[in-house]
């Protein structure tokens, strides 16, 4: 059964009694403090007057409240059904989930996706067949061979494999090369999995697996590069996958993997431009393009803004539009709001 909101009255009467049943499902924003909280929140109750009540973390963040260091009601903005779920899947990542699993948790289907779509901005199924193809693609980079990778993923079909990977990466198992000199691997994150993909020196390219145009990316670069693509890592791997634990945690937010940009020369001095935004801070297209020396050239820093592909290292999702709404990111505003919130919150504890 779907989810229907109570009354304000209802849900200040909740708060006041840190009613779990309504955890994940109804945060309060306090006007008084501009902050907002799970109803479980243990810290000092607002007035009733002071209080508004959202369905959604996001909603509160659209609102202009800022997440409680608390009860940190921002879990990268799931829910708590999502949190739990997002678990499940964690620890058997190769497990190919069905409704009928999901009917068997006492968890209603549509419930679920549309809690999911809220939070993360793909379905749970979408996101579990992701995560097995992540597990397909793991092994690939472990020199397993097409069929043990397949069987890894949880695919009965060989040839359903070889299509899956083809349409999310632009290029089937078969066409990655043991000898190439960029190699593909994913990286698991809160936001999602993601692929990079490194030489021996630096990183070319990291994206969200579900990306629309990683597809596109991934071929370009296979085309502009000689010796082609293949499966596994290098130590650039190893020293982005080990920042962005220690970004998704707070810790810090400077990445020193060295990029390489692959772009002309207005698009690198874009992206050079974006990284020296500090984090927790946003900038509009026309304040960037300002910043440049190019005041009337917003179109064409959004255009290279979209082309960046070396996602939260090269920090495009700091961008937001002229009346502070956020606008188009490609691993989608759900992550991008989560990405601020994430930096403002880290800035906040170091100051």
């Amino acid at each position: 059964m779907l989810f229907q909101r109570p009354s304000d009255d209802r849900l200040y009467q909740a708060l006041i009694d840190r009613d779990a049943s309504f955890d994940g499902r109804a945060f309060v924003g306090v006007t008084s403090t501009g902050i907002f909280c799970r109803l479980t929140c243990p810290a000092r109750k607002p007035k009733p007057e002071n209080c508004q009540f959202h369905e959604t973390a996001a909603a509160c963040l659209e609102a202009g409240f800022r997440p409680c260091k608390r009860c940190k009601p921002l879990q990268y903005g799931t829910e708590s059904l999502v949190a739990d779920l997002v678990e499940r899947l964690n620890a058997d990542p190769g497990r190919r989930w069905t409704e009928g699993d999901i009917i068997a948790l006492g968890l209603d289907p549509s419930t679920v996706r549309r809690a999911f779509k809220r939070g993360l901005g793909v379905t749970f199924l979408e996101l579990a067949r992701l995560r097995r193809l992540q597990e397909g693609f793991t092994a690939l980079g472990q020199g397993d061979s097409v069929i043990e990778a397949q069987l890894s993923a949880s695919y009965d079909s060989a040839s359903g494999f070889r299509a899956a990977m083809a349409k999310l990466l632009g290029l089937a198992p078969g066409g990655f090369r043991d000898d190439a000199p960029l190699r593909a691997a994913p990286i698991s994150t809160p936001l999602g999995p993601m692929v990079a993909v490194c030489d021996a020196h630096s990183v070319h390219l990291l994206e969200f697996f579900d990306r629309k145009a990683l597809a596109g990316e991934l071929k370009r670069l296979v085309k502009d590069t000689p010796g082609g693509l293949g499966c596994g890592r290098f130590a650039p791997h190893t020293q982005i996958e080990a920042e962005l634990d220690r970004y998704f945690a707070g810790e810090r937010v400077v990445f020193e993997t060295p990029p390489t940009l692959h772009g002309g020369p207005f698009a690198r001095e874009v992206w050079t431009a974006l990284r020296q935004i500090p984090a927790g801070e946003t900038r509009s297209y026309g304040q960037l393009a300002e910043s440049l020396g190019r005041p009337t050239a917003s179109r064409a820093v959004a255009r290279a803004n979209g082309q960046n592909q070396i996602a939260i290292v090269i920090p495009c999702h700091r961008v937001i539009g002229a009346d502070g709404a956020l606008t188009g990111y490609g691993g989608g505003l759900h992550r991008k709001r989560a990405l601020i919130a994430l930096e403002r919150q880290a800035a906040e504890t170091k100051s």
